[in-house]
């Protein structure tokens, strides 16, 4: 298995780049990200990469960081996603969106990316939602099961805890803390407001 390429950028042809190491050249396949942080053609690149081995090709796949190529894995076990589908998910939506997607349960940001009806979004969210707290440097709000700046304050994130103690979901915490959480509120206040909110909905 190949699982790091470091070389020199010899050809931009997205989706294809070739990566020159040691004299070889090797084509890879990547997501639009990863094109976006490529260096000029003639200067070193490193790239985390994927082997993809069928009866008639041997296709690699490149990705800018860990956590994109561990997302990609994640996606090929979701029954019906093959590589292509996986790659093109991944340039339709950053990893760090990705799972966020994933850990809020968010079927319609899903199906908004290319290839995926809402059946494959259920699939996803249901076979990969466990699965992201392992995924290595992922947000640690977004491995949580959070969205973004509310849930990052230490106090919210002492509320979503008690929350998830109360027995309340995790997609179902990250919603009532996005939508009770303040810059000047406690997590005692937080979770108040965020239960008031419940009992009025």
């Amino acid at each position: 298995m190949i699982s790091r390429l470091a070389g020199t950028l010899l050809e931009i042809d997205p989706p294809n780049l070739v990566v020159d190491c040691g004299g070889v050249g090797y084509e890879v396949e990547a997501p639009t990200s990863v094109f976006d942080t490529l260096p000029q053609i003639g200067q070193p690149v490193e790239l985390r990469t994927h082997l993809q081995v069928s009866q008639d090709a041997q296709t690699l796949y490149g990705f800018s960081s860990l956590a994109e190529r561990t997302l990609f894995r994640q996606l090929l076990k979701v029954s019906g996603i093959g590589a292509k589908l996986a790659l093109t998910i991944l340039s339709g939506a950053s990893g760090e969106e990705l799972a966020r997607y994933v850990a809020d349960g968010d079927v319609a940001s899903l199906t908004r990316l290319p290839g995926i009806g809402k059946k494959t979004a259920e699939r996803i969210i249901i076979e990969m939602r466990d699965k992201l707290e392992a995924m290595p440097a992922l947000p640690a709000g977004v491995a949580a099961g959070a969205s973004s700046g509310a849930m990052a304050t230490g106090a919210a994130a002492e509320a979503a805890s008690a929350l998830k103690a109360l027995g309340y979901k995790p997609a179902e915490v990250q919603r009532m803390v996005r939508e009770a959480a303040g810059p000047d509120l406690s997590a005692e206040e937080i979770i108040r407001k965020a239960l008031q909110g419940k009992a009025l909905a």
